[in-house]
This record gives structure tokens, sequence and C-alpha cells, in this order.
């Protein structure tokens, strides 16, 4: 089915919502006033748009039809609507096919990202740092909100691991594509002889899991508590307070120890748990759908090499899409999106492909 013919079913449900809603007998059940008035919310945008689209191609038809008349006033004013017309008309053939594709149900979700040092020794661990602090710049650049819920420092300055939240609007939909190593090559400090080391960090995006969609049985977990300690073993705190959480069912493990309080470094270790829970048997459902994995920019698996960040020549390079840009400052800085507004283009040009949007 092409696009326009879902359009067109679209605009069909749309109008028959209107008419109920313009009635009365669907005000005495509020549950199905409610259902109905969202469906017709939701369909009002891509409804409203391609009314637009019929309306100004059916101008453009006409404004062709007249360019074969004989009278040259009337095939002058045609042209001029036709410069006007056409890239409007072309410009919502590219937008309501996007628009049409099925939605992550996840775009909207916060997220957990979660920061590893890879191989690379303590240059890996710098390199982690490194992408935390770009990450929290393209939050703030976004109004998002950030929160380390845990985090084990290196000894040089690094993280071995970090995990932080980010809270915002749409956060998911724009960082999801950053899940899989990235790579960097730069001479380490410590390196006198000025040869390139190659270090990786891996990096997960996880969408934030309500208690509700992920219901974990207090009876399948195991919970440690102990010390905090700093880096290099150094004691943060003199009670028992970190917390360390094992999934039995899965053998999933999740420590926290950044908060003074116990009750606190729990509740974060299940946030991350139920997160990691989530992302587990999502894994595990797309490795039985081949065909789905086919339609993303990347599958999302944490040992994928997505990115690598070259110093000596200033260029950051997403494999994936073959994209290369130098400007590894202002991207390390936060200035992320103009390698996000590419994956997000390739997926939408990926996933129109896979479902026949095209039409």
């Amino acid at each position: 089915m092409g696009w326009k013919e879902k359009a067109r079913k679209m605009e069909n449900r749309y109008e028959e919502l209107t008419r109920i809603l313009s009635g009365t007998e669907i005000y005495g059940d509020k549950n199905k006033l409610r259902e109905i008035t969202r469906e017709h919310a939701e369909l009002k945008e891509i409804v409203t748009l391609y009314r637009q689209y019929k309306e100004k191609s059916n101008r453009l038809k006409e404004a062709r039809e007249l360019l074969n008349s004989g009278d040259e006033e009337l095939k002058e004013l045609a042209e001029l609507e036709i410069e006007e017309l056409e890239p409007e008309v072309r410009k919502l053939e590219e937008k309501i096919p996007r628009m049409l594709l099925p939605r992550d149900p996840n775009d909207e979700k916060n997220v957990i990202i979660e920061i590893r040092a890879g191989t690379g020794g303590d240059e890996a661990g710098l390199f982690a740092g490194d992408l935390l602090r770009m990450y929290n710049r393209y939050a703030e650049k976004n109004g998002w909100k950030v929160e380390i819920l845990s985090a084990n420092e290196s000894e040089v300055g690094g993280f071995k691991e970090v995990v932080l939240a980010v809270d915002g609007k749409g956060v998911y939909s724009r960082l999801k594509f950053e899940s899989g190593v990235h790579r960097v090559q730069r001479v380490p400090e410590t390196e006198s002889g000025g040869r390139i080391h190659t270090s990786a960090a891996t990096v997960a995006v996880l969408p934030e899991v309500e208690e509700v969609e992920i219901e974990i049985d207090p009876n399948e977990l195991k919970i440690d508590t102990f010390r905090s300690s700093g880096p290099g073993g150094q004691s943060v705190n003199t009670t028992d307070s970190a917390v360390r959480i094992t999934h039995e069912p899965t053998g999933l493990t999740v420590s926290c120890q950044d908060e003074k309080s116990q009750h606190k470094n729990r509740a974060k270790a299940l946030k991350i748990l139920r997160a990691r829970i989530q992302d587990k048997l999502k894994a595990e459902q797309q490795a039985e759908l081949d065909e789905t994995r086919k339609v993303q920019v990347g599958s999302g698996d944490r040992s994928e090499r997505i990115r690598t960040y070259n110093f000596p020549q200033g260029r950051v390079t997403d494999h994936r899409i073959g994209l290369t840009l130098h400007q590894l400052e202002e991207i390390l800085a936060g200035n992320l999106e103009p390698v996000i507004e590419e994956l997000m283009l390739a997926d939408e040009k990926k996933r129109m492909e896979k479902v026949g949007s095209i039409g």
C-alpha cells in the first residue's frame, strides 16, 4: 500500500471520529470518549498535511494544464504558480511518508546511559570520561536533566564505568543510535614517543522502564550491602550504604554506592535493573527476528564499532552511515546534532524502504 492510500484511510477515519465527537451518544462513556479524543488528536496533524498536499497538487495540475492555453497572460501566471507550488508539493511528498512510519513506542521515554571503558587501559577510562561530558553537554543544550546513578572512577581521573539517567522530551528518539563501541585514536599525555594509541569505550542507551512495565518479584532478588569506596580502595563511607542487587532469573547485577543513604542507592539500582531486564528481553526478541535488525541503522549491539574519534585529524566518523565530519572538538563539546540528524534520516529512509511507504 502506497503512502497516499494510507493517508486517505487516515483521513476517512478522522472524518468518522469527527462525526462521532460532534454527536451526543458518546458522552455517556468517559473511557470511550477519552480514547476517541486521543485518536482524533493524533490523526489531526497528518490529515491536515494530507489535505494541504491534495489542495496544492490539484492547483499544480491545473496550472500545468494552463501552460497549453493560447493565452500568454494566463500562461505567465501559470508559470509563476508552478514555480511556487512545485517545491511545496515536493516537501509534503517527503514529509508525509515519514510521518506515516510506525513510531518506536520508546521514542518519548527518558533513558539510562551506561558508559564502560573498553580496551586501552587508562586511556580508555579517560575516553569514557570524554563521552560522559559529551552527553552531559548535549543534554544541557536540549534542556534535559542529567543524574549520575552510578560511577566507578579510575585512578587517573576517568571512569571504569558510569551510569546516568537523562530525562526530557524525546530523549530516546535522539540518543538511541549511540549504543555500541566508540573508538578513539589519539596520542596519550603519557606517551613520550608521540605514538597514536587506539582505545575504546562501550555505550548502552536503554529506555527507562516504569515499575508497571517490568514487575520484579522481590523474592527473585539477592540484595547485598557493603561499604562504599572511592578510587584505589579509598573509603568514602563508614556505613554499609552501598547496595548490590542480583536478579537471579537473568543473572543481571547492579551496584550503586554514590549516595550516603542505602535506601537511595537501592532505588537507583532498581531503576537501572529494570532497564537492563527490559533491554535483555528486547535483545532476545530481536535475535529471533532478523528482519527487524535489517531496518535499523545499527543493531544496538554493544560489540559493534559504530564511531571513531580521530584526534590527529580532528575528525569523527560514523561507520554505519559512512559519515565523516571534521568537527571533533565541537562534537565532543556536545554539538552532536549533525551526527544524530543524519542517523535519524538514514533510519527513516531504511524503514520507509522496508515498509513500502514510498508510493
